[in-house]
């Protein structure tokens, strides 16, 4: 499976928060899984911890390479797809993880239900 984590999915991995469900833990940690983080998720990160709405940690690529992340760029296809999708959801970095995941074909680990009202694979519970 190729996942494409969301923002607080990200985060609470790297805290080994408990809100974390156990399906979207065990698919993260599973070898045989390719594990993808949007440009978006890390433009998301430092516009929040700008604002100090936000607790991050400060070397988020180390974070991401310790645990075998890789980056996702985000390519005009993707900001086209973004920008099309129906008004359903209104959060611009959720919409481009939205369209990413269509584009790519990947599995989105979010606890966002309303973001399933856009047909893409999520994996949560």
């Amino acid at each position: 499976m190729t996942l494409l984590l969301d923002t607080h999915v990200l985060l609470w991995w790297l805290e080994n928060h408990k809100s974390l469900t156990s399906a979207a833990r065990a698919a993260i940690q599973d070898g045989t899984n390719t594990v993808y983080v949007s440009a978006a998720t890390a433009w998301e990160i430092s516009i929040k911890r700008a604002l100090g709405k936000l607790r991050a940690p400060d070397d988020l690529e180390e974070a991401l390479a310790a645990n075998r992340f890789l980056p996702l760029p985000i390519h005009f296809p993707h900001a086209r797809l973004a920008g099309r999708l129906p008004r359903h959801h209104e959060d611009p970095f959720d919409r481009m993880l939205v369209a990413q995941a269509r584009q790519e074909s990947l599995t989105l680990v979010t606890h966002d239900v309303q973001l399933a009202v856009y047909e893409v694979p999520i994996l949560w519970k």
